[in-house]
């Protein structure tokens, strides 16, 4: 759906832009990483992974402004991955509030599958 006939809250942008220098290939992602551009910062970052030739790959999200449930999809699965993430105070705070929801819904996966093998 276009962008255009959505509620003008809803719609928003994403800009990716990789930068590289001999140590390090970066991504620095801003906007708000919602549904329609979730994929896009999957994608993104599958390819910075490619040739990194002993350079480290960090992800940047201190200019991120909205995260939608698909966007915390992709930022779990990077944090899953071990990705160096730059964020500020608020999104580090975001990220710890992620991590414990993955580890509450782990651990209520795991109790449920200990209590149906009784």
């Amino acid at each position: 759906m276009p962008c255009v006939l959505m509620p003008r809250d809803k719609c928003g942008m994403l800009k990716i832009t990789v930068v590289e220098d001999q140590r390090q290939r970066r991504l620095i992602v801003e906007g708000r990483l919602i549904a329609p551009w979730a994929a896009e910062l999957t994608s993104a970052y599958e390819n910075a992974k490619t040739d990194l030739e002993e350079r480290e790959l960090v992800v940047d999200l201190r200019s991120l402004t909205a995260i939608s449930p698909e966007g915390e999809a992709v930022l779990l699965r990077l944090m899953r991955e071990k990705a160096r993430i730059l964020c500020g105070v608020y999104m580090r705070e975001v990220l710890k509030q992620l991590a414990r929801k993955a580890c509450g819904s782990l651990r209520e996966a795991t109790d449920g599958s200990t209590d149906s093998d009784m």
